[in-house]
C-alpha cells in the first residue's frame, strides 16, 4: 500500500511538474518542449487563451487541467495525514458530489455561453475536483491490493 501511495504521489508530481517544465523548455528552445506539449495534447484542448503563460510561453496543460493536476497532488500529499495508508474507505458519494459541482457548473456555464470567469476560475475549480480524487483512487487501489493479498493467503 505504501508503495502504491509513493509510486501514485511520484506520478502526480510528474504531471503537474512536467507541464510547467514545458514553457521552460520552450524558452530555452529545447526539442523536448515539443514532446511535452503533444503528449499534454492528447487529453488538453491546450487553447492558449485558456492556458498561463510562464518564461512567455503557454503552459502545456490549460488552467482547468493544471488545477487538476495541482489538486491531484495536493491530495495526495494531503492523504496520509487524513486517512491511513491501509484503509479502503472511501468518502460519502455526496462529498464527491460537492466537490464536483463547481467545476461541473462553470464547464456547463461556459459551454453555453453563460459567462467566462477567466483561468483562474477554472484552475480553482479544478484543484477543487482534483484534490478529492486521490481519496477515492488511493482507497481503490488499497482495497485492489488488500483483496490480492488475502486471495493469496493460502487456506489451512
Amino acid at each position: 500500500m505504501v508503495a502504491g501511495y509513493m509510486a501514485t504521489t511520484v506520478v502526480a508530481l510528474s504531471v503537474a511538474g512536467a507541464a510547467l517544465l514545458a514553457p521552460w523548455l520552450a524558452s530555452r528552445g529545447s526539442g523536448l518542449a515539443a514532446g511535452l506539449y503533444h503528449s499534454y495534447h492528447q487529453i488538453c484542448h491546450q487553447n492558449p487563451s485558456r492556458c498561463f503563460v510562464l518564461f512567455g510561453h503557454p503552459v502545456a496543460a490549460c488552467g482547468r487541467c493544471l488545477g487538476i493536476y495541482i489538486g491531484f497532488l495536493a491530495g495526495c500529499l494531503v492523504y496520509p495525514l487524513a486517512r491511513s495508508l491501509f484503509s479502503a474507505r472511501v468518502p460519502r458519494p455526496r462529498m464527491f458530489v460537492l466537490l464536483s459541482l463547481p467545476l461541473g457548473l462553470d464547464v456547463l456555464a461556459n459551454m453555453l455561453h453563460l459567462w467566462d470567469l477567466g483561468n483562474g476560475f477554472r484552475f480553482s475549480t479544478g484543484v477543487v475536483w482534483g484534490f478529492i480524487l486521490p481519496f477515492y483512487f488511493l482507497a481503490g487501489l488499497t482495497d485492489l491490493i488488500l483483496r490480492r493479498l488475502a486471495f493469496r493467503r493460502p487456506t489451512t
